[in-house]
């Protein structure tokens, strides 16, 4: 089964070609794909190299009038195709991510039904780009005076995507370019090219000008022309902290958009004793769903201290989940992205033990795989409290008092998104007035994201939002255009 879709993707040919300027290149210099579950070749994907990206960017930048000349119908229309044509390959895009990211198949449908909705939504954004009308006849000397504003495209932006969504975070990335009207530059993550690749086989159908887009995998010394580029307008990408930052240093004065990650934390209050069945099932969902690979896993968990004892046993009974082939349908634990990221987290949850951390469920590795692991008792200096571990690892910790817990959890230097069980509705708003996040989370874990919301991170998990509309605003511009009555007298 494994091997015949692997054929089916390749399609007859040994090496996969990249886009560059909307057409098929295949190059001498080859990346391989690797199954995470099997560890063998699934495939040869061709590299561009520097000249090509430099080919790319001059491409990209040639079509930028024909892109702003798109009109509103013509953006929607393509948005509409493209969505139309995941759904036809639904299955296969499944299977896909199934071998390039190791995800279990039922969370890999997830993420090819979330793309239809980005895209779908895209398409919505892209008639209603609404402008505004301004009165600016605030004194006597300006009357007569008023305004109208429109956002105008941005011109020729650059993404690059990660691993652990590598379909629908490279639709949170192309879909708001063309609402915007921008011709764009993706460079996949090396890991997980494949999905990426075949979107690029559905952009190729649609009425993109000629040269609006190129999909191209790529290594760093290439890439680096994606950032510095001053024909460049504008920079998106989601990845890690140290890598961001530095990019950001790197982009000079275009316009930088980042989502870098976190060590989400959740808070479940005494409101909550006659619900932990439900909260636990959540938990086990946000710590644990595609083992942890996810910049808003559930990460830091604190429990008010009269409920600690019952949730950690029902928690801890839940935590025993199958692992295995991610292609079965009831495998809940795939394997991590590589051997030496299990290695990394395996590390981690050792230096927390050796530090007095317990561990209650788990803790243990087997090559590419680690379990589902939950640890009390952890210090909170210790790298498993204090930096993303992208794993499926939370820590479980008793709170007394809900303010110091918040304060405690403002002490971090991320910032991304955080989740609070509470009844109480002071609480809530507490929560979210003082918690210093992108977003709070109320009666869920923090492993939610909806295609529509604004997403993103403050201190070190990022700059700018994502979601569709937010998105479209990065990579557009605010223009005014001021009106004086010819009659007035001032």
């Amino acid at each position: 089964m494994r091997k015949a879709l692997t054929q089916k993707y390749s399609a007859g040919s040994s090496v996969l070609p990249f886009f560059l300027g909307g057409k098929l290149v295949t190059s001498a210099k080859t990346m391989p794909v690797i199954d995470k579950f099997t560890n063998e070749v699934a495939h040869e994907v061709s590299l561009a190299s520097s000249e090509d990206v430099e080919n790319a960017i001059a491409e990209g930048y040639k079509a930028t009038e024909a892109m702003k000349k798109l009109t509103s119908y013509q953006k929607k229309d393509i948005l509409m195709s493209l969505a139309s044509d995941i759904s036809q390959r639904a299955e296969e895009l499944s299977y896909t991510l199934c071998v390039e990211a190791g995800k279990p198949i039922k969370d890999a449908k997830v993420e090819v039904a979330r793309a239809i909705d980005t895209f779908t939504i895209a398409a919505e954004e892209a008639v209603r780009l609404n402008g505004s009308y301004l009165p600016l006849d605030i004194s006597q000397r300006n009357a007569g005076l008023s305004a109208i504003t429109r956002r105008f495209p941005v011109g020729l932006v650059s993404m690059i995507a990660p691993f652990n969504f590598p379909l629908n975070l490279v639709a949170h990335k192309v879909a708001p370019a063309i609402a915007a009207g921008c011709p764009f530059l993706l460079k996949p993550s090396d890991r997980t090219p494949l999905s990426a690749l075949i979107v690029g086989e559905s952009l190729a159908k649609t009425n993109l000008p000629a040269g609006a887009f190129s999909i191209l995998p790529c290594e760093t010394d290439a890439a680096k022309h994606l950032v510095t580029d001053e024909r460049i307008r504008a920079f998106s990408f989601t990845g890690s902290e140290r890598v961001g930052w530095q990019l950001h240093r790197d982009a000079g004065r275009k316009k930088v958009v980042l989502e870098l990650g976190g060590n989400a934390p959740c808070i479940i209050d005494e409101t909550n004793k006659d619900r932990l069945d439900h909260v636990v099932k959540r938990l086990i969902f946000g710590a644990f769903y595609y083992s942890g690979q996810s910049c808003i896993s559930v990460q830091r968990i604190f429990v008010h201290e009269s409920i600690y004892d019952a949730l950690k046993e029902k928690f801890v009974a839940e935590a025993t989940l199958k692992k295995g082939d991610p292609m079965e349908e009831d495998t809940f634990i795939g394997p991590v992205i590589s051997e030496n990221d299990a290695k990394r987290i395996e590390s981690w949850v050792n230096e927390a033990v050796s530090k007095g951390g317990n561990v209650l469920v788990g803790g243990k590795r087997d090559g590419c795989f680690y379990d589902a692991t939950i640890v009390e008792n952890v210090p909170r200096d210790v790298t498993l409290s204090c930096e993303e571990v992208f794993g499926p690892v939370c820590t479980l910790e008793k709170y007394t008092d809900f303010k110091e817990v918040i304060k405690h959890i403002n002490s971090s230097r991320f910032g991304l998104q955080s989740g609070v069980f509470t009844h109480n509705f002071d609480k809530a708003f507490y929560a979210y007035e003082h918690l210093d996040m992108g977003g709070v989370v109320i009666n869920d874990v923090p492993s939610i994201r909806v295609e529509s919301q604004p997403y993103g991170g403050v201190k070190a998990s990022g700059l700018g939002r994502e979601g569709l509309l937010y998105a479209i605003e990065d990579f557009s511009e605010l223009k005014i255009m001021l009106l004086r009555d010819a009659g007035a007298k001032f």
